[in-house]
């Protein structure tokens, strides 16, 4: 291990002075096991060994594209690539890439990195090649495990270990090797994950063993996670909740079931054909079902659990899965990459009646997991009803790759303002990290209403994306509403609105929104579409709306007056 992965993370024990911090004793913290308790000193990798150690292959690990693995067989294939990285490299890497997706290959890969105790670095097959390069430099990778039909591998500026069909299967068999034991503690780096940056450069978010320790411990036992369990993987390797659906599975003795593109197009039916018991994905799948008229009532019946994370749920896509899944309880679900896979929920009663309302009409992110603090702040740094959420605890990450990327994304709290982090003294336990979320609380809950970058001024008046959105789905026939902003001719900002759903009238749907809305927030037009555009992580491409617009053929538009 290099120094650079080995980082303390904080633990967020200090709430600072003043209500508006939760503390971990607010938000249900403990120390008994539904908190996690003597999880801390794990690994990755001894999450899933324990499940080997107890189940060895009388229970399956992984179902993916018609192969199945008992859990055993899946440790063994892991050992086997591990040794072949060190024959690579030449002794044990520090950090290796995985160029990778939806494979025995992808997940045996996955684990061989784990079990090595090096830090892995998921590269995204759908990514252009020179981005995954510019990622191999900036994580400083010692080599790169790619599968057969990966492209950009040639293009990389690292070794490569290609893992073909043909070398895969000889991988299945054979005896295990023997591997030097692990050096990874709590404080080494599990994985690192790259978002967009400010710069235009990706920025690395690292990941320690201690902060996932943390999440594990709470979500296993909050969902019932065990060896009956079947759970979905809908995510790509590059957006962390893959980090629940593998770890939360392979901790428990569960079986994790990989869909294939298609399926993620019929989550309905890929539930049903492969008995999935728990549920974990973006809103816009159950869009797309919904869209389809796939969530009929009761067409779900073998789910437990239904997460949904990544983006905003609406009330509406919630309603039409609950129906579909009678049996399931339903959570959303929230947290940055920053503060490991997820770190608020929200549990919809069973009851419709007892649901919460909100003023965006999205499904409240809940309350804090055991031992994170939240602090929400206005314009000025100072506590406030509606604001920036800023958040710390055990989940909380150790700092950006590259340290400049800390400079103002956190911040220290004396009980009455913040004060941004610039970068001059090592970041502790007791910085708050800024989310750039904006969150208001309504009954005891968290809502989430937008990114700070989505909230903007329209002839001088403050406007926000959500509410305008909101408003669409209110409309008859709209099952999907996305509003952004553009300049027009002379450089001042608009509304440009996109929906999906029965919309026959675009001028009837502006002229409901101005019966709605102030004039100043009504859209200048509206597209309609078949499907909104998805990013690689299965949000919507907002940026990819934008383009559209200057190649709308095809697309029902309208126009304000």
């Amino acid at each position: 291990m290099t120094a650079a992965d080995r980082t303390t993370t904080g633990t967020g024990t200090t709430a600072g002075a003043g209500t508006e911090a939760r503390t971990g004793s607010e938000t249900g913290a403990g120390t008994g096991s539904e908190t996690g308790a003597g999880t801390g000193a794990r690994t990755m990798y001894d999450w899933f060994a324990a499940s080997v150690a107890e189940f060895g292959d009388a229970r399956t690990a992984l179902e993916v594209a018609g192969d199945h693995l008992g859990y055993a067989e899946l440790d063994a294939t892991a050992q086997r690539i591990a040794a072949e990285l060190i024959g690579v490299h030449g002794e044990v890497p520090t950090r290796v890439g995985l160029l990778a997706a939806r494979s025995t290959a992808a997940y045996a890969g996955y684990l061989a990195v784990q079990r090595l105790g090096a830090t892995v670095v998921p590269l995204n097959p759908g990514f252009p090649p020179q981005r995954n390069a510019a990622i191999a430099r900036r994580a400083g990778l010692d080599l790169v495990i790619a599968e057969e039909r990966a492209p950009g591998r040639t293009e990389l500026p690292v070794p490569v270990l290609l893992l073909t069909d043909e070398r895969m299967t000889s991988l299945r068999t054979g005896p295990v090797p023997e591997l030097p034991e692990s050096t990874a503690g709590p404080d080494d780096l599990a994985y690192i994950l790259f978002t967009s940056g400010s710069t235009g450069q990706p920025k690395g978010v690292p990941i320690a063993h201690r902060n996932v320790s943390a999440y594990l411990g709470h979500v296993i036992p909050r969902y019932e996670l065990g060896p009956d369990a079947r759970v979905s993987q809908t995510f790509d390797l590059t957006f962390d909740p893959s980090v629940y659906d593998m770890f939360a599975a392979w901790g428990s003795g569960a079986t994790l079931v990989v869909p294939g593109q298609r399926d993620l197009l019929s989550p309905v039916r890929f539930v049903g054909r492969q008995r999935i018991t728990h549920w974990n994905s973006v809103p816009s799948i159950a869009s797309i079902a919904l869209r389809l008229r796939a969530l009929k009532p009761g067409s779900m019946p073998t789910l437990r659990w239904s997460l949904f994370c990544g983006e905003a749920l609406t009330v509406p896509h919630a309603e039409a899965w609950s129906a579909a899944a009678p049996a399931a309880t339903l959570e959303n679900i929230y947290g940055p990459t920053e503060m490991t896979v997820t770190w608020t929920e929200f549990r919809l009663p069973r009851r419709r009646d007892d649901w919460p309302e909100t003023a965006n009409g999205t499904v409240p992110i809940g309350t804090p997991y055991p031992g994170q603090e939240h602090l929400v702040i206005d314009e000025d740094g100072r506590p406030a009803d509606e604001g920036e959420l800023c958040v710390r605890g055990t989940q909380r990450f150790p700092g950006y790759l590259d340290p400049a990327d800390n400079t103002d994304r956190f911040v220290t709290f004396d009980g009455t303002r913040t004060t941004p982090y610039d970068g001059a003294r090592p970041l502790t336990a007791d910085h708050w990290y800024r989310t750039g979320d904006r969150v208001t609380t309504a009954e005891g809950q968290l809502v989430h209403l937008g990114r700070l970058d989505h909230q903007l001024k329209i002839r001088g008046y403050r406007v926000e994306l959500g509410e305008v959105e909101s408003a669409l789905l209110a409309q008859d026939g709209v099952s999907e509403a996305v509003v952004v902003a553009v300049p027009d001719a002379g450089g001042e900002t608009t509304l440009e609105a996109f929906c999906t759903g029965q919309v026959p009238d675009t001028e009837a749907l502006l002229t409901a929104l101005r019966e709605r809305l102030p004039a100043y927030m009504v859209p200048n037009g509206i597209t309609t579409l078949t499907a909104l555009p998805l990013n690689p992580n299965g949000k919507i491409d907002r940026r990819a709306l934008t383009t559209r617009l200057s190649a709308p053929e095809g697309d029902s538009r309208g126009r304000a007056a």
